[in-house]
This record gives C-alpha cells, sequence and structure tokens, in this order.
C-alpha cells in the first residue's frame, strides 16, 4: 500500500507567536511515534533552520534555489538531530523571493519542488515567513491543512480574519483542497481567565476548531534552540513537549 503525504502550513503573520517552535516540536514528535517527517524553513530569517542546529551562513542550497528551480529539493535537504529532515533558508531565500514575483507560476513551485520528494515522507510541515507574501501563498498552494499556533493574548488575533482571506483565496482559485486544521493557543498560562476567555473569543469568532492540548508558556522554549534540538529533545519530560506529543498524536489518529 502506498503512504500517503500529509502537508502542514503553519501561518501566522505575526511574529513572536510560536511558529518556529511548534514546527520544530510537531516534528519531533511525530518521528518520535516512527513517522518520516521533512519540515520546510520558508522564512529567510532561518529560524527554523539554526533552531536545529544548522547554521544558516554554512548552506550553499536552500529552499530558494529549489523555489528558483536551480535545484532539486534533495539537493537541499539535510537531517538533523532530532532525526527530522529539514529543507533549510537563510537570507538568500530574500532574493529569490524577489525573483519569483515575476516568474511563472510562482505559487505553484514549492509544490512542484516538494512534489519530487514527498514520496519520501509521512508528513510536511511548512514554517512561513511572517507575511501573507508570495512565499506563504506557495506554502499554502502546496498544503493539505493550515495550522495557526496563536498567543492566547487579546491583540493576538487581530490579523486572523486578513489570514483567513488569504487562505480563502487559495482555496477559491489555486487549492480547492486545503483545510483549516484548527488554531493551536500557544505561551498560554491557564491560570488566568484571561488566557482561557481569548481562545475562546479566538474560536467562537472565526468558527474555527481549537486544538488541544494548548501549549504551555516556559523558558524551556527559548532555551532549546540555542542546542541546536526542540524541547522533545532537551526536555522530553516538561510538560511543553508533552502537550506537543498529544497535539501529534491528533493528527496522527
Amino acid at each position: 500500500m502506498s503512504r500517503v503525504t500529509t502537508t502542514i502550513s503553519v501561518v501566522n503573520q505575526k511574529g513572536g507567536v510560536g511558529k518556529t517552535t511548534t514546527v520544530a516540536s510537531l516534528g519531533a514528535a511525530l518521528v518520535e511515534r516512527g513517522q518520516r517527517v521533512l519540515l520546510v524553513d520558508l522564512d529567510p530569517q532561518g529560524g527554523l533552520t539554526f533552531s536545529l542546529g544548522i547554521d544558516p551562513e554554512d548552506l550553499d542550497v536552500t529552499v530558494g534555489d529549489v523555489l528558483l528551480g536551480t535545484h532539486r529539493a534533495d539537493d537541499a535537504i539535510v537531517v538533523t538531530d532530532d532525526g527530522v529532515h529539514l529543507l533549510p533558508s537563510n537570507i538568500t531565500v530574500t532574493q529569490a523571493e524577489e525573483g519569483l514575483v515575476t516568474r511563472t507560476g510562482r505559487e505553484q513551485r514549492l509544490r512542484v519542488g516538494l512534489d519530487k520528494v514527498a514520496a519520501d515522507y509521512d508528513w510536511i510541515i511548512i514554517d512561513c515567513p511572517p507575511t501573507l507574501g508570495v512565499l506563504t501563498v506557495g506554502a499554502l498552494s502546496a498544503s493539505d491543512k493550515v495550522l495557526i499556533p496563536l498567543q492566547a493574548e487579546t491583540l493576538a488575533h487581530r490579523g486572523v480574519g486578513q489570514l483567513l482571506e488569504t487562505v480563502n483565496d487559495v482555496q477559491q482559485f489555486i487549492n480547492s483542497g486545503l483545510t483549516v486544521w484548527g488554531v493551536l493557543p500557544t505561551m498560554y498560562d491557564g491560570r488566568t481567565k484571561h488566557a482561557q476567555a481569548v481562545v475562546e473569543a479566538i474560536g467562537s469568532a472565526y468558527e474555527l476548531p481549537i486544538i488541544s492540548p494548548s501549549i504551555p508558556k516556559s523558558i524551556r522554549f527559548a532555551e532549546a534552540p540555542a542546542i541546536g534540538r526542540s524541547i522533545l529533545g532537551t526536555a522530553k519530560n516538561h510538560k511543553g513537549a508533552e502537550a506537543y506529543r498529544q497535539v501529534a498524536a491528533q493528527l496522527l489518529d
């Protein structure tokens, strides 16, 4: 029986909401469950690449070269200490993004590049840049599901409507099979009624599923990238690692 690859875009145009942490941690949790996982760093700042122990400045080939068609994805993929495979990024992806603006099929280029390696993986998870530009639209065009990490704070959901409009446009014109998996509350302090109320308000305002458990606020998430691992590699028994394992289990179910 052939294995089916599921591609997920982790998107929020607001920075600092735990996108990169979510991509790294979910990937590591799926690998723990015996899954083959490719993570894609689509952010020119290379945060995911760095946080998984790869120096962005040492890279000869990145996702930008795949988008421009000068290299294949398997020329760029590296294996990380967490066991996930990574299609890395660095600042050269900014030039690739600028170059794509005038290229034919720019929204389909990531999908075409990933199609060539998709059979090697059960899951492809894309860390999108904090904008709704050509790179993010390309990620949505290549994906089956959208996951929206969201800080459980009052101002965090400003911009969710705009993001959902972009998703709707992609569904209408490029990728009719795209679905929103839901909102994942991050940096969650369950002791406050405020955090609980924000999560409930977001779910009802946008009619989006809220994925549980919420990801707790913890300094351990900030410490992990300095070691080049996800929290599952640095603090495997921490409640944050366990929360991501539970989210991964839902994906597998």
